[in-house]
């Protein structure tokens, strides 16, 4: 039994946050804001966050800090490369449900469960969830196959099997697979990097603490190295099991037709890996949210550095909320111009946010 002083150990010392070591808090970042949403010129909510542009092995765009985060399942294409040989034999749902982190509907629980017979189910340490889109009959009662990451846990298992490593304990960071993820990163940041932290993600594997100007780099290589993996073909081929129904990162591999892999991740994280004839050795560019995940803000930003870079993201779908403004400095200077011409909302879009009138014109009739 653990003495009491041993327990409060392992909790924070104070409710204020205390600085560890050269870890900067979310209070010493220089967060730069996004998207203002403004009612009649009014800016009523300011969204903060950082973006990088990577390529040809160097950062060329970075907006809002080099901000230290948890790359989350931003990742999952980079971890499920540890697998490129031993699960080239699947088809390709099932390549592309090993990345997702899916909306957990039946065509998402199908594929993933295609991955492992039966008998291995109770492998599986998935966190018990409810499908995080649902239509008709809604279901209430939370099941590891719901979970946005069942396809990916059933991945990583048969993946396990096939490389002849336990599957007991496949989601520590004591376990092989692990360190071979480890590997993965290092080959496009440096045989010696290192994280600074590693924490438990929400769907119990490892997450490592990465800069954004890191993650773009990942995702440029992702792009540069497309051809020598499975991973682009899959995402491009079957976008909606990536994500599913109005999912961001979906939608931009529907819309850019082979060209870009999207990732969502926890918490506030987009990552792009993009072929452009400007970047030849591949652009990753990955967006950091400081609040935390807002799909309709990324979008807005994702609209604008796909629009200047020729590819026409659709503006999210409209809500009943105040007009959306991108600030310039999402995009390396050279595309302002481009990103002049790209709106935030649609010519069909009313502005419900004004009155049609001057109250100084107005006249009283007594």
């Amino acid at each position: 039994m653990s003495h009491p002083t041993e327990i409060k150990e392992l909790y924070p010392s104070s409710p204020l946050g205390d600085t560890e070591g050269d870890i900067p808090t979310g209070r010493d970042v220089e967060w730069e804001p996004l998207v203002d949403y403004r009612r009649n010129g009014v800016s009523e909510t300011t969204i903060h966050g950082a973006v990088a542009w990577y390529s040809g092995g160097k950062n060329i765009h970075s907006f809002g800090g080099n901000v230290l985060c948890y790359g989350r399942s931003m990742m999952k294409p980079l971890m499920l490369k540890v697998f490129n040989e031993e699960l080239s034999d699947l088809n390709w749902d099932q390549k592309a449900i090993s990345v997702a982190s899916h909306n957990g509907t039946s065509e998402h629980v199908k594929a993933a469960q295609s991955l492992l017979p039966q008998s291995d189910w109770g492998l599986m340490q998935t966190p018990l969830d409810l499908p995080l889109v649902q239509f008709g009959r809604q279901v209430r009662r939370a099941r590891r196959w719901y979970s946005n990451s069942s396809g990916q846990h059933a991945a990583i298992l048969l993946g396990c099997r096939r490389k002849g490593w336990n599957r007991a304990g496949y989601t520590l960071p004591s376990h092989p697979f692990f360190f071979a993820f480890l590997e993965e990163i290092r080959h496009f940041l440096g045989k010696d990097w290192n994280p600074q932290r590693i924490a438990r993600d929400g769907d119990g594997f490892p997450t490592l603490s990465n800069t954004v100007n890191e993650l773009a780099a990942c995702y440029a290589g992702l792009a540069k190295e497309k051809d020598e993996n499975w991973i682009w073909e899959a995402m491009t081929k079957n976008p909606d099991l990536v994500g599913g129904f109005n999912r961001l990162d979906t939608t931009i591999i529907k819309t850019c037709n082979g060209k870009v892999i999207a990732k969502e991740g926890a918490d506030g994280l987009l990552g792009l890996s993009i072929i452009h004839e400007d970047y030849p050795e591949g652009l990753g560019v990955v967006v950091k949210i400081a609040h935390g995940w807002n799909p309709q803000a990324t979008w807005y930003v994702a609209r604008g550095i796909l629009g200047v870079l020729g590819m026409e993201l659709r503006n999210p779908y409209p809500l009943r909320r105040q007009k959306a403004f991108l600030v310039p400095g999402v995009v390396p200077d050279k595309y302002l111009e481009k990103l002049k011409d790209i709106p935030t909302w649609d010519e069909w879009d009313p502005d419900n946010d004004r009155w049609y009138f001057n109250p100084e014109d107005y006249k009283s009739t007594e």
